[in-house]
């Protein structure tokens, strides 16, 4: 199979570019940063160098291939983080009608379900929809949990206040993955003939606050690491604080809202993975560790 994979050398895109080639698949990936090709190439994959915005490439880069894995670069400098998916979405919807494609696989997110309250979540939201008006295409919108790498951002509050603080916490169930995971998930996607639009929710373990800040700390050597929720506003002015953006900073307070409600893991509850990634919050720990 000829497949298109976007995300540059990501955390995720990187792994999948490699285990496609693995398996004899010839891989194109697409980067915006020229400086990357010779990383790419190093891979056995095609370097595409381009803009996501531009919509004539994408329909050259995406003609003939068979697959494509079309993500959404996380990008916190827009001024309207909800518009910049839709305008990435679109692009991509009218490359794939354009060049032909077949089968798509969407990087979504657990939440997707929801229409309001999950602050960036509500991106790819609409990504969904959009990509759900194409007719004759199979696409599957993975929907991965909560990134383990995300508990990185509490490194400095670990060392500098001695706990673990958000707008979730306590007893709220963190439904957690590895890049790896979804990565073994989307090529397991691309391979597999589908001729509708399904969703695939994508985890690697489960554990509350208070046992992941338990097992963080054990692992660092502060086997009394405490996870603190805060109020919505403490949030806010927190990551204000920090200098984060205003209207960046609520989409945070927002996602964490949802979490803490439990209502962005509704439809996963109903529709869980029949199998959890290898990858275990006792496995990433290591790694925190190493970085701590």
């Amino acid at each position: 199979m000829k497949v298109i994979v976007t995300g540059s050398l990501g955390n995720i895109s990187k792994p999948l570019a490699k285990e496609l080639v693995q398996k004899g698949h010839a891989v194109t990936v697409i980067s915006s940063k020229p400086e990357k090709q010779k990383d790419i190439e190093a891979l056995g994959t095609t370097a595409a160098i381009g803009s996501l915005s531009d919509v004539d490439f994408l329909v050259s880069t995406f003609t003939g291939a068979d697959a494509v894995y079309a993500m959404v670069p996380p990008n916190y400098t827009v001024p309207d983080p909800r518009e910049y998916y839709q305008r990435t979405g679109s692009n991509y919807a009218q490359a794939i009608q354009r060049s032909g494609v077949k089968r798509v696989v969407h990087l979504s997110s657990m939440g997707a379900h929801l229409d309001k309250g999950t602050g960036f979540i509500l991106g790819s939201h609409d990504v969904e929809g959009i990509l759900n008006e194409l007719s004759d295409v199979a696409i599957t919108h993975l929907r991965p949990g909560y990134f383990y790498y995300n508990l990185y951002n509490f490194v400095d509050m670990i060392k500098g206040l001695g706990f673990i603080g958000a707008n979730y916490g306590g007893d709220d169930k963190l439904v957690m993955v590895a890049p790896r995971d979804i990565a073994a998930a989307a090529a397991k996607e691309i391979e597999t003939p589908a001729t509708s639009k399904q969703v695939r929710y994508v985890a690697s373990d489960e554990h509350t606050a208070n046992e992941t800040a338990h097992i963080l700390g054990a692992a660092i050597g502060k086997p009394d690491l405490k996870w603190v929720t805060f109020t919505d506003e403490q949030t806010q002015s927190g990551l204000e604080e920090s200098g984060m953006p205003a209207h960046i900073a609520v989409n945070f307070v927002e996602m964490g809202t949802s979490i803490h409600s439990g209502a962005s893991r509704q439809d996963y509850e109903l529709h869980k993975p029949i199998a959890m990634g290898k990858v275990k919050l006792e496995d990433f720990a290591l790694e925190f560790a190493a970085a701590f």
